[in-house]
């Protein structure tokens, strides 16, 4: 199969949102990424349009990516382009499509040209999902304490291989 592979260089629009699925976790995010060029009349940076992507994180990078990222956070995000068109309205023949870009992502990073980081490896058989408060590190929903609480609730998210 011929994929479309893109690497994108912008900053962490929405909250990390993590799910179980029965094929394995997957975390979710909305990506901003806006072109800057040089304007050579003013002899400064200008930004152009922002273009957003919704990227989709599977199994481990799933999980570690609700453990590491927060919203306005610089990232590069490499993965597969996917283009998807759906009707605006269910159950509308009128016409009216809308069009998503996704990314199915293989590697997340954060863009070191615009900060610092600590990376921290993973053990193998660590548990996935802990809480730091509450039933002594039980295991919990983590869609549900994302949806409550929002980014707090991707912070108490344990990363794993």
């Amino acid at each position: 199969m011929n994929d479309t592979m893109v690497t994108l260089v912008g900053n962490v629009a929405t909250s990390v949102e993590y799910r179980d699925t029965a094929t394995g976790g997957v975390a979710r995010f909305r990506f901003a990424v806006t072109a800057r060029r040089w304007d050579r009349e003013r002899g400064a940076w200008t930004d152009g349009h922002t273009s957003f992507y919704t990227v989709f994180a599977w199994r481990a990078l799933g999980v570690n990516l609700a453990a590491s990222v927060s919203v306005g956070e610089p990232l590069v995000v490499h993965g597969r382009l996917r283009v998807r068109e759906e009707d605006l309205e269910e159950g509308r023949p009128d016409g009216r499509r809308r069009t998503f870009v996704d990314i199915d992502a293989l590697a997340v990073g954060h863009d070191l040209t615009r900060g610092t980081a600590a990376f921290r490896r993973v053990v193998k058989g660590e548990p996935r999902l802990t809480e730091r408060q509450g039933n002594g590190g039980a295991e919990r929903d983590p869609w549900e304490g994302a949806q409550a609480q929002g980014a707090e609730a991707a912070k108490v998210l344990e990363p794993v291989l």
